[in-house]
């Protein structure tokens, strides 16, 4: 017999909507606040830096702990409790006076956005019933896909006209919002921990770990030129490893593990692992340095870009909801693995696009094509991954897709800006000595150049000081010409790590999985 769907259950999936669009936008939409905090603050860049880390680490190591917690004592609480802990900080760092409270609020946040993202789709899979259930998780995707790339648009139009505090105090409104929805609409999971020990150690050793191995990439992102074997990169790494082998250990011998390990064993799901991971550092790492060329390169001002990028983020709104209807009728292992080629021509459309006369107008073609991927490929990765999946583990299977898709983003943004770093470099050392300038000049543009590293060179090219020097044109033209070296290779890495995504959806996911086959495949694991 049917289910049908209540307009209550629809509200629900509103208020769980809102809270993950709040955690999501908050990932990117600091980015182009920075400029400006630069000079309220009275700082540099550098010093802003972990106003951006400090979500990203907290975010990345909260996510299975916000998730096991809300499959042990109701993901109706732990949802609503992050809501209201994200709407708390998000007030705080709008007030803030000095960096030590907006880095201690955006930590804070990140726990909040953390709970909201990590339970959101186990909130909407025991929510929905049939074939509304993809439907709805569509719809979610869909929004997940949209906060993830409008954080340029929504950030430049609220720094533009009310100052970077109002990327933050919008979320107090939206979020009270949110809070009295799901009070009222949202259905309360089991309590599926009733008789449990908390495996206080899992948590502790998978926090530590994820903490170590994000703080290192971090680490080599911020410094491109220390080498992997420095201490400083590889002690975190390496460190960060142990702990997660640790982790996997304890997890293998506890009565009550926080991560069930039997379902590493199933390959159905190592490919939807795999394919978060690509989507991550494919599509959404590609985004800062996507960013970086409009805004640096061609001219355009944060809100420009953001509606130049609509060309992409406009795909997971319309895609979302259509995705849901057909996942329930065609092959989703075919429609991620295609989707994820069609990706991958995007960034090759990209990379064929970047010049010295590269505009939006050359760039959109592929810019659609990512973005289709990114509307296509979001919502079912949340179906697939649940599919088969026991109620009292939904939430943690959606914590570690997000993990997976968190841990993708980072070394996506740290791997693609070592190969953009190394191909700029390559190319000046190649042609800038073709310039003809003073030595003094050369040595000391040279070293700005790279100390700066690709983002930046442009505006050293271009300041008043070298534009009015006799070798203006000449020298001008080979520093666009190594950016523009450094992002057709990005473009190329990108597109082959889509692919490689692609491929493994081919080979490793099922075209439906089933609960009992889930149980069977446990009991023989056991």
């Amino acid at each position: 017999m049917e289910h049908k769907t209540s307009a209550k259950q629809w509200i629900a999936l509103l208020a769980m909507s809102m809270g993950v669009f709040m955690g999501l936008l908050d990932v990117t939409v600091v980015n182009v606040a920075l400029p400006t905090m630069v000079t309220d603050f009275h700082t540099t860049f550098t010093n802003l830096q972990w106003v951006l880390n400090a979500y990203t680490l907290v975010y990345a190591v909260s996510l299975l702990i916000m998730s096991k917690l809300g499959d042990m004592y109701g993901r109706k609480k732990i949802f609503l409790g992050s809501l209201v802990l994200f709407v708390i900080a998000s007030a705080i760092n709008g007030m803030a006076t000095n960096l030590l409270v907006l880095d201690i609020g955006r930590g804070v946040q990140a726990i909040g956005g953390a709970g909201m993202m990590s339970l959101s789709m186990a909130l909407v899979t025991s929510n929905f019933d049939g074939k509304d259930r993809g439907l709805a998780l569509g719809i979610l995707g869909s929004v997940i896909g949209v906060s993830t790339a409008s954080g340029p648009l929504i950030g430049g139009f609220l720094i533009e006209h009310f100052g970077w505090p109002a990327i933050f105090y919008v979320n107090v409104p939206v979020g009270l919002i949110a809070v009295i929805l799901t009070m009222v609409y949202v259905n309360e999971t089991p309590s599926y921990g009733k008789g449990q020990k908390i495996d206080l150690m899992g948590m502790l050793f998978s926090a530590l770990g994820l903490f170590a191995v994000i703080y290192g990439l971090i680490v080599k992102e911020s410094k491109p030129h220390l080498s992997w074997l420095n201490l400083q990169v590889s002690g975190y790494l390496i460190g960060g490893l142990l702990l997660l082998i640790i982790f996997v250990i304890i997890e293998l011998h506890v009565d009550s593990p926080m991560v069930n390990m039997k379902m590493f064993k199933r390959p159905h799901f190592i490919g939807i692992v795999i394919v978060a991971f690509a989507l991550g550092a494919g599509i959404y790492s590609f985004n800062t340095f996507l960013t970086a060329l409009m805004q640096n390169y061609i001219g355009y001002s944060a809100l420009q870009t953001g509606i130049r990028q609509l060309t992409m983020s406009m795909w997971s709104l319309i895609l979302g909801p259509i995705v849901g209807i057909l996942s329930s009728r065609y092959s989703k292992k075919w429609m991620i693995s295609i989707s994820l080629f069609v990706g991958g021509a995007g960034f090759l459309l990209v990379a064929h696009a970047v010049g010295p006369k590269v505009s939006f107008e050359t760039l959109w073609p592929g810019m659609v094509l990512m973005g289709i991927t990114n509307g296509m490929v979001n919502p079912l990765l949340n179906t697939t991954g649940m599919e088969g999946v026991k109620p009292s583990e939904m939430g943690m299977v959606s914590g570690l897709l997000n993990v997976f898709r968190q841990i993708g983003t980072t070394v996506g943004v740290v791997g693609l800006g070592l190969v953009q770093d190394t191909k700029y470099e390559n190319y000046l050392n190649a042609h800038l000595g073709s310039v003809n300038m003073p030595a003094v000049a050369f040595s000391g543009l040279k070293k700005a150049l790279v100390e700066a590293g690709p983002f930046s060179g442009h505006s050293i090219a271009f300041s008043t000081r070298i534009s009015h020097a006799p070798f203006a044109h000449e020298f001008q033209q080979v520093v666009i010409r190594a950016y523009d070296s450094g992002m057709r290779t990005v473009s190329i890495v990108a597109a082959i790590i889509v692919i490689v995504g692609g491929l493994a959806a081919a080979i490793l996911l099922k075209n439906h999985v089933s609960s009992v086959e889930i149980s069977e495949n446990n009991k023989n694991v056991e």
